[in-house]
C-alpha cells in the first residue's frame, strides 16, 4: 500500500484547506469538492464527517472507495478506507490539538463524527 511522502504529510499536517471529492456512482466523475477538517496521525491522513454517516461525501467515499483530494497546493488521486478501533482516540487527540480554538471541535470528536472517520491513502 502506498503512503504519503514525508514532505507531503508535513504540508498536510498544518493545512486547513482539504477538499474531498469522492467519485460519483459512475466511478469516473468526481463529486463536488467539499471542504473538511483533516488530521495526521503518525504518517496517515484522516478526515471525519461533521454530519456523521448521513454526510453525502462520506457515503460516496465509503461506496466508491476512491476519488481525489486537494490540500496544501496538491491534488492527489486517493483511496478511502473506513476507520474503526482504538485509533479513534489518537485521531481525537489530533483534532483537539489542531482545532482547539474552534467551537466546532466537540462535534468533530463526538460519537457521530467518530463513526464517519475515513483514512485517505494516495493511489499507487
Amino acid at each position: 500500500m502506498k503512503s504519503w511522502a514525508i514532505n507531503e504529510i508535513d504540508k498536510i499536517k498544518t493545512a486547513d484547506d482539504l477538499h474531498i471529492s469522492p467519485f460519483y456512482e459512475d466511478g469516473v466523475t468526481y463529486g463536488t469538492p467539499t471542504w473538511i477538517w483533516s488530521v495526521v496521525v503518525g504518517d496517515e491522513l484522516y478526515v471525519r464527517a461533521y454530519n456523521g454517516q448521513n454526510s453525502r461525501w462520506y457515503n460516496s467515499a465509503i461506496r466508491q472507495k476512491a476519488g481525489r483530494v486537494s490540500v496544501a497546493g496538491m491534488t492527489k488521486e486517493v483511496k478511502f478506507e473506513p476507520v474503526d478501533g482504538s485509533i479513534h482516540d489518537r485521531i481525537d487527540n489530533a483534532y483537539q490539538k489542531k482545532y482547539n480554538e474552534s467551537s466546532y471541535l466537540s462535534s468533530m470528536i463526538s460519537d457521530r463524527a467518530r463513526k464517519a472517520t475515513v483514512k485517505i491513502i494516495p493511489k499507487d
